[in-house]
């Protein structure tokens, strides 16, 4: 099977995840994408990442009537600081049936010769590439970095151009409803109730 992985914190999960994700799902040759919660870095906590089991439990909620998406914990178990290359090492190993794929922004890949064995990754595993909407400053600036195109002539990496993309961040949702905003068309049904019930972010 091939499984798509979509790494994020999740937090909250909101409609431009799941329109990602779902587009992904749909216009390519995976057969599911793992939506993989990163769990929150000990050394690092954040007042504002909610608890690795309740961003799990969102994302089950909004994906929960979509066959080919998935929500994965796999990297709750794993060492930390963990490492992409290191997941993925753990996945084949767990899946050795499945062929894994990653599934990551431009800003992303422009970033990706810092990720550790980046070398590695991209010569055993496909990439799909979704667009990402940027400032004029953003687009100045990957326009003038040589970086952006180290690894958009490799035979793995695919974009997805096609993809729609929202200017919607959790960051933003997250202070929409410490102001007290109405965010239910940013979140799917299921994860706004959630929300809204265990009043996060308030």
């Amino acid at each position: 099977m091939n499984v798509g992985l979509y790494f994020g914190t999740f937090n909250p999960i909101h409609v431009g995840h799941l329109i990602i994700a779902n587009y992904i799902a749909e216009y390519t040759e995976l057969d599911e994408v793992w939506m993989v919660v990163t769990p929150q870095n000990p050394l690092k906590q954040k007042k504002s990442l909610l608890a690795d089991f309740h961003r799990l439990a969102m994302v089950k909620e909004a994906i929960d009537d979509n066959r080919k998406l998935k929500a994965s914990d796999i990297e709750f178990k794993l060492k930390k600081p963990n490492y992409t290359v290191n997941t993925l090492t753990h996945l084949i190993e767990k899946y050795p049936s499945n062929n894994f794929s990653l599934i990551m922004g431009e800003d992303n890949l422009r970033g990706f010769h810092k990720w550790f064995n980046h070398e590695q990754i991209i010569e055993k595993h496909k990439i799909f590439v979704y667009p990402r909407l940027l400032t004029i400053q953003e687009s100045l600036a990957a326009e003038e970095s040589a970086l952006q195109h180290r690894f958009s002539e490799h035979p793995n990496v695919t974009f997805c151009k096609e993809a729609p993309v929202m200017k919607v961040s959790s960051s933003f949702i997250r202070t929409a409803i410490k102001e007290r905003k109405d965010v239910r068309y940013l979140l799917s049904e299921p994860v706004f109730n959630y929300v809204e019930e265990m009043k996060f972010y308030q």
